[in-house]
């Protein structure tokens, strides 16, 4: 079975070629922030795939207390392009902010309103 199909606007001309610098090579650690927020899916992950009960029994099984389990996960609440910004930071570009400063921002409900928020920590 061949399927063919004409993407409006192309006019038949190839595709442009696609040149891009080859990926640096990761040095030094992630930054600790970026781990976190890796983290906090990670946990979610585990409590709706049922693996463990609730975000208390991740606490039990983590040896921490329950609020910093929900300080852990409210990251997980940052817009996409913000979560993206962190976990792709390189171990020498996360001093620019904190993990409270981030957990202020995640409090927004409103993507659009954290990425201006975001955009003001960045610029200061």
């Amino acid at each position: 079975m061949k399927i063919e199909f004409t993407v409006p606007g192309a006019r038949g001309l190839p595709p442009p070629a696609f040149v891009t610098a080859p990926a640096r090579e990761p040095r030094g650690r992630a930054p600790r922030i970026a781990r976190l927020v890796a983290l906090a899916h990670k946990l979610d992950g585990l409590v709706r795939s049922g693996a463990v009960k609730d975000y208390a029994e991740l606490a039990r099984l983590g040896h921490i207390s329950p609020a910093r389990v929900s300080q852990i996960m409210i990251l997980s609440q940052l817009a996409p392009a913000i979560q993206e910004y962190l976990l792709f930071l390189s171990a020498g570009e996360a001093g620019f902010t904190t993990e409270l400063q981030l957990r202020k921002i995640a409090r927004e409900p409103h993507w659009h309103r954290q990425r201006s928020l975001f955009e003001r920590l960045l610029n200061n």
